[in-house]
């Protein structure tokens, strides 16, 4: 199998006299922490190596229908934890289906599952916290993933999860989850959208998305792990609800809690 190493190609980096004295990554970030959505998804599926785009929920299918309005190659995978609501199973299908993409599930081993539902039963997380759930059944299939690229794409917005993500970068080095020798950029085209915005695109360009989301339903995870929220609340307050509310991530972006 053909390595990558990832090279980010930026018209800075083509003047010595214009790169600035630091991160070349923070550099770039710089340069498109205004650009639009399009332009920094755009960017990220022309670098070389192996680039693909994480899909769950509206802000990810948003992406997935810039891309293909790009016309540019582009791959996407979604974690099947097992414990997902049947709306979003139908919701994944929806989007293969209208798209004609393969959307490339990840599944956690089974052993794993198997071991921590022996021993503590299908609801430890309301007990112990959420970590270890999540931990086998989303970080670690994330990771063996991640271990296959030399980029990911998602779809975090900085007004999603208050202590989290308000100061997430357009586009970041990945250390949690860069393999030896191999540094992983993650680019978050929407980081400057808000929610509304996000409504916006999917109703004007009419794209699919979650039937949950007519229920009440706002930021969507795992079936006992996700509710309703109420008008006013914020969208993570239907999340994990039964812990700290600053502290709502599953792991798969664990450097948003590293940086407070």
């Amino acid at each position: 199998m053909e390595t990558f190493s990832l090279f980010l190609v930026s018209p800075l980096m083509q003047d010595p006299q214009r790169i600035p004295a630091h991160d070349p990554v923070e550099a770039l970030n710089a340069e498109y922490a205004q650009r639009s959505p399009r332009e920094i998804l755009a960017h990220a599926l022309s670098q070389p190596g192996d680039i693909a785009i994480s899909f769950s929920g509206a802000e990810d299918v948003v992406l997935i229908d810039m891309a293909a309005r790009l016309k540019k190659p582009f791959r996407v995978f979604s974690l099947d934890t097992g414990r997902l609501h049947p709306e979003t199973y139908q919701f994944l299908e929806k989007v293969r289906q209208q798209y004609g993409i393969t959307i490339e599930i990840c599944f956690p081993k089974p052993e794993a599952v198997e071991a921590m539902v022996n021993a503590k039963g299908l609801f430890s997380f309301y007990q112990d916290d959420h970590k270890e759930c999540c931990g086998i059944r989303k970080v670690q299939p994330l990771r063996a993933k991640l271990a296959t690229l030399d980029g990911w794409i998602t779809g975090q917005r900085r007004d999603q999860s208050p202590g989290t993500r308000d100061a997430i970068p357009v586009i970041q080095a990945d250390p949690g989850f860069s393999g030896p020798g191999k540094s992983l950029i993650k680019y978050n085209p929407l980081a400057n959208w808000t929610s509304a915005e996000v409504w916006s695109y999917i109703r004007m360009m009419e794209i699919p998305y979650n039937p949950l989301h007519e229920r009440g339903f706002i930021s969507i995870g795992c079936e006992p792990c996700t509710r309703p929220v109420l008008p006013n609340q914020h969208e993570r307050e239907g999340r994990w609800w039964w812990e700290e509310a600053t502290h709502k991530e599953c792991g798969l972006h664990a450097g948003n809690l590293e940086k407070e």
